[in-house]
């Protein structure tokens, strides 16, 4: 892929407006990657070797067809960006994080790991709770494990609705639900979480329809199963019982 180096731009209004909270946004983007890796080289091994699984899933099994351009909000590491400027019509890939040390130190390194075609990616600092884009601007909006780490949900949908154009969609995936039984791990997880300081929301199937329909994006719900084999068949049928793994598709109202 192409090995010129992607675009950064220094949101000089971002970093004014929040400079108290960089090296928390930070800290936080660490402490994600903490939380749900045992470590550092485990996150790198699933950037790596599942992750990528997410986008022919998305193009295959969901009927998606990346193209034009692409916004990946909390983007972090934006491995989601990586894979998705491998797409033929995607032709510019924006990546916004609140954290400009994710976007310049991590992102480098996914898009080296991933064979990026970094000549489409610009990364540049931002809020996803207001998006320095004007309306009607990308053809879709993109997110891998973000919205229940946002302050409000809906701004955020609203805002990815503003941006995208007519007919855009967004696609949101590795939100962590709460699957319908409830398992002995969860307490000991949000125990573990609050432990360690980390201010992490989770939500039901139902919470997640109630913020679409408040944004008034109508958008679809997609069972994720990367598995294959007997596996593929095992996650299916357990799939919303004993863990819940969707991905949420909206659709702005209005033609291209």
């Amino acid at each position: 892929m192409n090995r010129e180096e992607s675009k950064y731009i220094e949101n000089k209004a971002h970093l004014a407006r929040y400079a108290e909270e960089r090296m928390l946004a930070f800290r936080r983007a660490e402490t994600r990657i903490a939380t749900e890796f045992s470590n550092e080289t485990e996150w790198l091994r699933s950037v790596k070797e599942d992750f990528p699984k997410f986008v022919p899933f998305l193009t295959r099994k969901c009927g998606l067809e990346f193209r034009g351009r692409v916004l990946e909000i909390g983007a972090g590491g934006a491995w989601l960006s990586a894979e998705l400027s491998k797409q033929p019509k995607v032709v510019e890939v924006v990546a916004v994080d609140s954290s400009p040390e994710v976007l310049k130190e991590q992102a480098p390194k996914v898009f080296r790991l991933l064979d990026a075609n970094t000549a489409k990616i610009t990364r540049m600092p931002g809020d996803f709770h207001a998006l320095d884009f004007p309306n009607n601007h990308f053809d879709f909006v993109v997110c891998s494990a973000v919205l229940h780490h946002a302050a409000n949900i809906v701004q955020v949908l609203r805002e990815a609705k503003r941006v995208l154009k007519p007919g855009g969609q967004l696609v949101a995936i590795r939100e962590p639900v709460w699957p319908l039984v409830k398992i002995k791990s969860r307490s000991k997880m949000l125990a573990r979480l609050v432990a360690t300081g980390v201010n992490e929301r989770f939500y039901t199937l139902s919470d997640y329809r109630e913020f679409f329909k408040q944004a008034a994006l109508p958008f679809e719900v997609k069972r994720v199963n990367l598995s294959s084999g007997f596996r593929y068949y095992v996650n299916k049928v357990v799939n919303g019982l004993t863990h819940a793994r969707y991905a949420f598709i909206g659709t702005k109202r209005g033609k291209a």
